[in-house]
């Protein structure tokens, strides 16, 4: 599927929801949990978990990235989970706001 900006995808083994803020300069395969993620609109099928190792959880309102400077990729947590977020299977890393200059 092809990410582009405002695109909503939910979970199939949580309850993480997340919008495409910008999308990856190059195709990857979002998952959660082990899972590929599916658009908003798809029902996730029932008694699903995240796999092992997979289940760190996101958190609401946060932003996560591949943590590679040279790729702009951004998702935005819409509902928090207990699944890991993955881009080709590695992990998403939280993105850490900038800190404001002093204002002394």
């Amino acid at each position: 599927m092809e990410l582009t900006p405002g695109l909503r995808l939910r979970s199939q083994v949580c309850t993480t929801e997340v919008i495409v803020v910008r999308p990856p300069a190059t195709a990857v395969d979002l998952g959660c949990g082990g899972a590929p993620m599916v658009p908003l609109d798809t029902e996730p099928a029932a008694g699903q978990a995240p796999a092992a190792g997979l289940d760190g959880g996101s958190q609401l309102g946060k932003r996560y990235t591949t943590g590679d400077a040279d790729d702009p990729f951004e998702l935005l947590v819409t509902k928090a989970g207990d699944g890991t977020l993955t881009a080709d299977g590695a992990p998403l890393v939280f993105k850490e706001a900038k800190p404001l200059p002093a204002s002394d």
